[in-house]
């Protein structure tokens, strides 16, 4: 199944900010979302996942019945969890 690629501001803000090669390999891996890469459930939180890209983590939900993912945060790996 394929799903929908929805990222919040501070997330696309965080992109636009990296340098293009960062970015596309940033990229690349939100576009294997749900289901491809280094992918953890966050304790304590339903529904919210982590996806180690390099020192970078992205969080986000997945809403299975409407088949979207939604990027909420990608930063460094100490300052994306606060």
């Amino acid at each position: 199944m394929k799903y929908r690629i929805e990222i919040d501001k501070p997330a696309l803000k965080f992109l636009q900010r990296q340098p293009q090669a960062q970015r596309e390999r940033l990229l690349r891996a939100i576009q294997g979302l749900p289901d491809i890469g280094d992918v953890k459930p966050l304790g304590g939180h339903e529904n919210l996942y982590r996806l180690r890209v390099g020192l970078f983590r992205v969080l986000y939900t997945v809403a299975g019945e409407l088949l979207i993912v939604r990027v909420l945060s990608i930063g460094n790996r100490g300052d994306v969890y606060k």
